[in-house]
């Protein structure tokens, strides 16, 4: 089922060429972040991350099947302290 929010409002540009979103819009995007996208003969407004790497990290959440970051940086770290043992004979 697909549910589709469709409002058209006449808008005022300011002189300092601004344009308000109303408050309902904004808020059901939980974004203070827009991407304005030129298309010639219309202008898409899109709400986008806020913080797009939190926001990149979480849609991954749960997908990777390999060690977590903890892992990796413990072998690393055992992998660099026998390159030193080796290196100086320790």
């Amino acid at each position: 089922m697909v549910i589709s929010m469709l409002m058209k409002k006449r808008m005022k540009i300011s002189k300092g060429g601004q344009v308000s979103i109303p408050a309902p819009i904004r808020k059901r995007w939980g974004t203070t972040t827009i991407l304005l996208e030129d298309r010639g003969d219309e202008i898409v407004l899109k709400p986008v991350p806020d913080d797009p790497i939190a926001a990149a990290a979480g849609a991954f959440a749960g997908q990777g099947h390999g060690p977590g970051l903890d892992t990796i940086r413990q072998e690393e770290r055992e992998a660099e302290r026998e390159i030193e043992e080796r290196k100086y004979g320790k």
